[in-house]
């Protein structure tokens, strides 16, 4: 029980010195907090319209990089997947990113555009398939209700008048209602449209797609169908499970795409950051009171008790940080979620995760800073 009071009066010696480490412990966690959070968001949005595919297989062109970048195909090859056994039917998608007027101020904004056939159910949102009838009127979209505000009070306008008409690629089109998809790094809003729209809306050859929804006989096996239709069609599309096109979607952003790249680099340096402050206090801290230490050694006491208060140090350190830095970032989070849009939470593993780096951090730090004590020879300091 005497060591936590040595450790604590150590620490609180420099009244100062120990504001700036709490406070370098504090920054160091809600910015991993942050850039971690902010990575979560990006890949679960990155997956958002692969993942709500009501199909069981899907179709894409071998030179697919992302969903925000695709290379069309023909749409005769998803036609040709009706002739093996287990598939039950097809449906294409197209996509395109067009510019939306906003209902208001008339200004630009791109926008993701999803072309669909109105006599299927692509996406197994249960308010696309409620609305995905009102489609068949030429002309007419559906709006992401998660969009971003620059694309206008839709869902306020939708609730105070009859009808929403507005202009997307400069052609006049009509609102129908709301679906809830959410915005992503790729994508700031989506609409949906019907395939006869779609081409109206875009001049693009006939008969080439973007993406082809195949669905299979219940109790079919998923893997064995992949494998019968990758042997029958030619190598210029390629076949993959609804999973499988979600992981290579997240695989793009985080292992290709430079905001991946940022979010990882961005947590190390808050981790990097709150080791080098921690181990400069810790380093000062034993440098200052080196006489004590070698005092402490003269009168009997081991080495390792005199790690133990560095060690004391650091967990105490770590502790005092991590209330503040989780405190920063749910403010943070809370300011995302209204202001920006963007639905980053706060995890339960992400929280441990957290505190696990944080502790490795401070621990790690005052094992560097326990090299000082090699030095307290009582011999030579007195």
């Amino acid at each position: 029980m005497r060591r936590v009071p040595v450790a604590w009066l150590q620490l609180t010696h420099e009244k100062r010195r120990f504001a700036a480490a709490v406070a370098g412990v504090t920054f160091a966690v809600a910015l991993m907090l942050m850039q971690l959070g902010l990575r979560a968001v990006l890949y679960r949005a990155a997956t958002r319209i692969p993942e709500h595919l009501a199909g069981d297989l899907v179709m894409i062109s071998p030179r697919y990089e992302y969903l925000y970048a695709l290379t069309s195909f023909s749409e005769r090859r998803l036609y040709s997947a009706l002739a093996v056994r287990g598939v039950t039917s097809v449906a294409p998608i197209h996509l395109e990113m067009g510019l939306w007027r906003h209902p208001s101020t008339r200004q630009a904004h791109r926008i993701f555009v999803i072309g669909v056939p109105t006599g299927t159910n692509v996406f197994d949102l249960p308010d696309l398939r409620r609305r995905l009838p009102a489609l068949r009127v030429p002309d007419t979209v559906l709006f992401d209700a998660g969009s971003r505000p620059e694309f206008g009070p839709v869902a306020d306008l939708l609730a105070h008048g009859p009808e929403l008409v507005t202009e997307l690629n400069d052609r006049a089109v009509r609102v129908a209602g709301l679906f809830d998809l959410g915005a992503t790094f790729g994508a700031g809003g989506h609409v949906v449209t019907s395939d006869v729209t779609f081409g109206r809306l875009f001049r693009r050859p006939v008969g080439m797609i973007d993406i082809g929804v195949i669905s299979l006989a219940r109790g079919s096996d998923a893997g064995a169908v992949q494998r019968a239709l990758r042997a029958v069609l030619p190598n210029d599309v390629a076949v993959m499970t609804r999973s499988e096109f979600a992981a290579q979607e997240a695989a793009y952003w985080s292992r290709r795409a430079a905001i991946g790249f940022i979010f990882d680099l961005g947590a190390a340096m808050g981790l990097l950051v709150g080791a080098v402050i921690v181990y400069q206090i810790l380093y000062t801290d034993v440098t200052d009171h080196l006489d004590e230490y070698a005092t402490l050694k003269a009168i009997g006491y081991h080495d390792r008790y005199l790690y133990s208060i560095v060690l004391q140090e650091s967990l105490v350190l770590s502790a005092l940080g991590l209330i503040p830095g989780f405190a920063i970032a749910e403010t943070l989070y809370l300011m995302f979620r209204h202001q920006a849009h963007v639905p980053v939470e706060m995890t339960t593993v992400r929280v441990a995760f957290v505190i696990a780096l944080t502790i490795a951090m401070c621990v790690g730090a005052g094992m560097m800073a326990m090299r000082r004590l090699r030095d307290a020879d009582p011999a030579e300091i007195f």
